[in-house]
């Protein structure tokens, strides 16, 4: 049996210090000028995104998940989306943050190998709100996602120490809240591990499992609170994951391994479960569309704009070939 790895501590790519900098130039004129910026194109003004690693739709009943089932009663959702092959952590992550395929982004490990291979290749939603002069933020509980952060480092991003495996839900959630009562960036994402972790220690469906995915659930509910607390009604949340899992393992084709939730809850919302198709990579492209942003035409992923009441008619809308 894989233990389950000790909490370790919160490191910030951007340090504390540096945090402190930023909230004490909360008031500065070219703070104040961009928090007055509008976005005609846009759709909603703020982005929530949560993946819960390794969570089985399947899960969300046995569990007893009631955050995510109430999202799902008031939102639109499908528990028939699918993730990439491999359905593997970082892989699946690159490309629910960068609208590809392992294809395009050329990331099919599973590991830390940033000295060696350099950040992901391919833009992620983070670099193009960053170049839209919107602000972002990153919560990831495994350090293996340095590679979704770009050299500039342009918003906020917090992860565990290098050489450590995990951050779980309870830390997690308490600098997310902590970070949420000063800053509103236009674009958040946070990871969540601890299924994924109980599923590898005791088995995906286990008793252990469904407590961490409750776990999970919990901390979804603890972030929504936060959220709507800073950005009130202007703002969609969207609950996935990055694969599913099947006995003490997953990565392979398996319907259990490639069939993920994903859920759509706030502003706009059509309700109701999702008729059409959803992929991992739509992920990137839905976020791009709510918050106005042009979504490169080589992406593979488009917005699942069904699960909305503006415009389900204009899935092509937003396209550009500007950025390689």
């Amino acid at each position: 049996m894989t233990p389950v790895p000790r909490l370790p501590r919160l490191v910030r790519a951007a340090p504390l210090l540096a945090l402190c900098a930023w909230l004490a130039s909360a008031c500065s004129p070219a703070l104040l000028q961009h928090a007055d910026r509008r976005f005609p194109q846009t759709h909603v003004r703020h982005v929530v995104v949560i993946s819960v690693d390794g969570l089985r739709p399947d899960a969300i009943e046995a569990a007893g998940a009631v955050h995510l089932r109430r999202l799902m009663d008031e939102g639109a959702y499908t528990l028939q989306a699918r993730t990439i092959t491999p359905s593997k952590t970082l892989p699946s992550h690159t490309s629910m943050l960068t609208g590809v395929s392992p294809a395009k982004h050329g990331i099919t490990w599973n590991d830390d190998r940033v000295d060696e291979t350099g950040r992901v290749g391919v833009p992620t939603v983070f670099d193009l709100a960053d170049s839209a002069g919107l602000r972002t933020a990153a919560f990831f509980g495994k350090a293996k996602f340095r590679h979704l952060v770009g050299a500039g480092d342009p918003g906020f991003w917090a992860s565990v120490p290098r050489g450590a495996e995990v951050l779980l839900a309870p830390r997690m959630v308490e600098d997310v809240e902590r970070y949420l009562k000063y800053r509103d960036p236009e674009l958040l994402f946070v990871h969540v591990s601890d299924p994924d972790i109980a599923g590898h220690s005791t088995g995906w469906m286990s008793a252990p499992y469904r407590a961490a995915v409750r776990r999970a659930d919990a901390a979804v509910g603890r972030i929504l609170r936060a959220a709507r607390a800073r950005y009130g009604d202007d703002m969609v949340l969207i609950v996935t994951a990055d694969h599913g899992g099947h006995s003490r393992t997953h990565g392979t084709e398996s319907i259990d391994d490639m069939t993920i939730p994903w859920i759509a809850w706030g502003k706009g919302i059509t309700p109701g479960p999702i008729a059409g198709p959803v992929t991992t990579f739509d992920t990137a492209a839905t976020v791009l569309w709510l918050l106005g942003i042009p979504r490169p035409e080589f992406w593979d992923g488009r917005p699942v704009t069904e699960a909305f009441a503006f415009g389900a008619d204009r899935q092509a809308e937003g396209v550009t070939g500007g950025v390689q």
